[in-house]
């Protein structure tokens, strides 16, 4: 599913205009996007935990060529899928 495809499933539930409900979609993005900026937690009940997680600097292989090299340490944005979400997919996967 892409962008435009969310947006056309946000009208359909919720009865707003294509334009408005592109609007929210992409104010919801940079919501959660600004708060990660802070380093905080977005939480979702029912649906999940977007949050930034320190990844140590580590050793690695360059794929090209094998030779070791140093990976520097980073912050990158994880999502934790809450239990009511994989109950749900769980269960629809199942069925099919």
């Amino acid at each position: 599913m892409y962008k435009s495809d969310l947006v056309e499933a946000i009208v359909e539930k919720s009865g707003l205009t294509k334009k408005d409900a592109d609007k929210a979609l992409q104010a919801t993005i940079e919501s959660i996007s600004e708060a990660l900026c802070r380093n905080e937690k977005v939480s979702l009940i029912g649906f999940g935990t977007f949050e930034t997680r320190f990844r140590k600097e580590r050793e690695g292989r360059n794929p090209a060529t094998r030779e070791p090299m140093t990976i520097p340490a980073s912050h990158a944005p994880a999502f934790r899928a809450s239990k009511t979400l994989k109950d749900t997919v769980k269960e629809h996967l199942a069925e099919e």
